[in-house]
């Protein structure tokens, strides 16, 4: 059933603030496909617990599951390749796009930039006294980048895979500690579950991610905001893994800058230390 037939076939049996995400969907599903379960909810004025009603009610999971559905309802086509004369045939088109594409990303990246919450994501890690990375899918692949930033420069940091050490981690930290999450649409149920435990018990949350406004940011402390927003068909895009690698080495540069010699030393020393590992 299309999406829009399945919306006017239960809309008749939905309350009226959920009818008022129907409305929404239904004026706006292209936009709807790039939004936060916050944002719908704003855009709607309803709340969030509404949106989800709205898409149990309508035979969905949840949220994701009913952005996915809306994503591969839509025919669509990103206005980054829609030029008349584009030719997917054509090496250079193809190119001359993609680099573009990364272009506009870090553009946007330095649009997004609170020089403020940067400072004092810098100023609290500095202090911290453990810092650990939260991410699954190809956020967890940029927290383990993240770690290995850390390492370079002598700042102890670790970013694991598996979910059971996460939780066993993330109820061990304590006042003073960071926790860094790292989520492209800020709703993922693992990262913003451990970085809830890690914040019951004293640590400072920071979070990066692509949605001012989803349930990361009502967790954190600090949000660092990445550009590149995904639709459902298209995760794990290296788009927005370019954004976070961005903030990230923002991130390392001002701690780096904060001890300028001890850096210098770390990087000699984990450089040699990799050196002697290879031919």
């Amino acid at each position: 059933m299309e999406m829009n037939d399945r919306i006017n076939t239960y809309y008749p049996s939905l309350t009226k603030s959920e009818q008022k995400v129907a409305l929404c969907v239904l004026k706006h599903p292209v936009d709807i496909i790039y939004f936060s379960v916050t944002e719908l909810a704003d855009f709607a004025g309803t709340g969030e617990t509404t949106v989800m009603r709205f898409c149990r009610k309508i035979g969905f999971k949840g949220y994701q599951d009913f952005r996915l559905s809306l994503a591969q309802s839509q025919t669509y086509r990103k206005t980054d390749i829609a030029e008349e004369n584009f030719d997917m045939d054509n090496e250079h088109d193809i190119t001359r796009t993609v680099y573009h594409n990364m272009l506009d990303i870090l553009h946007s990246s330095m649009g997004l930039l609170d020089h403020s919450e940067l400072g004092r994501a810098i100023a609290c890690l500095d202090q911290a006294g453990y810092v650990q990375f939260f991410g699954v899918g190809a956020s967890g692949i940029s927290a383990q980048d993240a770690k290995n930033r850390f390492l370079r420069i002598g700042r102890r940091a670790e970013a694991v895979a598996d979910g059971h050490i996460q939780s066993m981690m993330a109820v061990s930290m304590s006042p003073g500690d960071v926790a860094i999450g790292i989520s492209v649409s800020g709703s993922t149920l693992d990262t913003n579950d451990m970085l809830r435990k890690a914040k019951q018990n004293g640590a400072t949350v920071i979070a990066i991610t692509n949605y001012a406004k989803s349930p990361i940011t009502s967790i954190a402390d600090i949000v660092l905001l990445t550009a590149g927003k995904e639709a459902p068909t298209e995760g794990g895009s290296i788009g927005a893994r370019i954004s976070q690698l961005f903030v990230i080495d923002l991130i390392c540069e001002g701690l780096a800058r904060k001890h300028t010699n001890r850096t210098k030393q770390m990087k000699e020393r984990t450089a040699r230390a990799v050196i002697e590992r290879s031919y």
